[in-house]
């Protein structure tokens, strides 16, 4: 059960850029009465799930809540659902029947951490008011009886505290979704204690899912978490992309197609070499590792594809296309709808440390050389390490990056281990079990206290 409590420290009044007055971030209107929830002949039998991650550094946050949609949406259950995205390209990828998106104004995150408009010429508060208000207007509108948000407990510059304090009013379940690594201990304890966060999670939240596989981190451990918060958490295990294959469309088998890469099937006589990608997420802060792998020298009958992302900055993307122009076996590829169709061809894997896109290597097992983030936040670090002293990746320190140690990995013989780590992959079914249940329980009559 939720807590009374409210929180304890009052929110900052953000200036509109209108002459209406300001609504501060923490509280809703005073004419914003709730509307009745619609009868149950009014909406069917369906009910209404609403998404939301902030994305403001990379494309994980999305692909992530896209990923969990798509599993909800084809699991059998009768719902309609909103993702609400701070990333445009939401739009562009498969999704089926029942699933929309709402793009906010987007907001960057730069390498000290800072937020800012990414786009439009607006101050940090002006972006972040306007993002509070068009997520409180769609939540309103939409009435969903599920609200699952994405890592950040009051989003991004706490631009949710509205939302939640409306939901809070109303029979709506709140979760919250957690990587199975944040930071360091030290660091998620300051951090969190700044944003209240626990106070947050105590107010508002129903369940807390960790994505993650407790016997290989467990955050409930790591980060001491009190015991009320503690008892709220569930791990479920890390999500499998490969349940994205089934939504996979026309149109992103032919961005594959129209790369024209050789075959790299054994099994096909039209079989020419192998084929070793390098992934940096979305290209933002992945420039070291894209240039050390096109200087890398590749094994003979080998082909090596850079997915660049679409973040990458310009002259990062006019020195790699130089590079690209002296050598015939490397391929740049700036964005592709759904990358795992490139993945599974390929027989090693280079890769930053995302959570995405380190599930994706887990999944379909590949051969992978982990060269994480450590800045702003040592998350992609850690979870390395842990992978890496099981067995399960090899890992880089980004200090050691270069071509020459690059060159070192690829030449070396993959090792087929006698038996594969045991690590559970089933996320997503847990996860859709679990909504089940709390759907069970949101749709049966509770006793109001008079």
């Amino acid at each position: 059960m939720r807590s009374p409590h409210r929180l304890h420290k009052p929110m900052t009044t953000l200036v509109s850029a209108s002459p209406t007055p300001a609504i501060a971030l923490g509280t809703v209107a005073p004419n914003a009465k709730p509307s009745p929830a619609p009868p149950a002949t009014a909406r069917g039998s369906r009910s209404r799930i609403v998404l939301y991650s902030h994305d403001t550094m990379g494309l994980g946050h999305k692909r992530r809540n896209l990923l969990i949609a798509q599993a909800l949406g084809s699991a059998g259950l009768e719902v309609d659902i909103l993702l609400i995205s701070g990333m445009g390209d939401a739009n562009a990828l498969p999704v089926p029947e029942g699933i929309d998106t709402l793009t906010l104004p987007a907001l960057y995150k730069n390498a000290d951490g800072q937020y800012a408009a990414r786009r439009l010429s607006l101050e940090l508060q002006e972006i972040v008011q306007l993002r509070s208000q068009l997520i409180l207007a769609a939540v309103k509108h939409f009435r969903p009886d599920v609200l699952i948000v994405d890592n950040v407990p009051r989003g991004a510059v706490r631009e949710l505290d509205a939302t939640l304090e409306y939901l809070r009013r109303r029979s709506t379940r709140c979760i919250l979704g957690l990587r199975d690594v944040l930071d360091t201990p030290a660091t998620v304890r300051r951090d969190w204690k700044r944003a209240e966060n626990i106070t947050a999670i105590r107010h508002y939240y129903d369940t807390v899912w960790i994505y993650g596989d407790p016997a290989i981190y467990d955050p409930r451990r790591e980060y001491r978490f009190p015991a009320d918060i503690a008892e709220k958490m569930r791990p479920l295990g890390y999500l499998d992309s490969r349940d994205r294959a089934r939504h996979v469309n026309t149109a992103a088998r032919a961005q594959i197609q129209q790369l024209g890469l050789p075959s790299v099937d054994p099994a096909d006589p039209k079989h020419n070499g192998e084929l070793v990608l390098c992934q940096v997420g979305g290209g933002q802060d992945g420039a070291a590792l894209a240039e050390a792998f096109a200087q890398a020298t590749f094994p003979a009958d080998t082909l090596g594809v850079l997915l660049t992302g679409p973040f990458m900055p310009a002259e990062a993307q006019r020195r790699l296309r130089l590079l690209a122009q002296t050598n015939p076996r490397l391929r740049l590829v700036n964005y592709l709808a759904e990358p795992t169709l490139l993945l599974e061809r390929a027989s090693r894997v280079v890769a930053m440390g995302g959570y995405n896109t380190t599930c994706e290597i887990l999944a379909y097992q590949k051969p992978a050389l982990v060269v994480p983030r450590i800045s702003p936040r040592q998350e992609q670090w850690i979870r390395a390490d842990r992978l890496s002293r099981k067995g399960l990746i090899d890992m880089l320190h980004p200090t050691q990056l270069s071509p020459e140690s690059l060159t070192h990995w690829l030449h070396q013989p993959i090792a087929v281990p006698a038996e594969r780590p045991a690590i559970n992959l089933n996320g997503l079914g847990n996860l859709v079990a679990d909504l089940k249940r709390l759907l069970v329980k949101t749709a049966m009559p509770t006793l109001q206290a008079s």
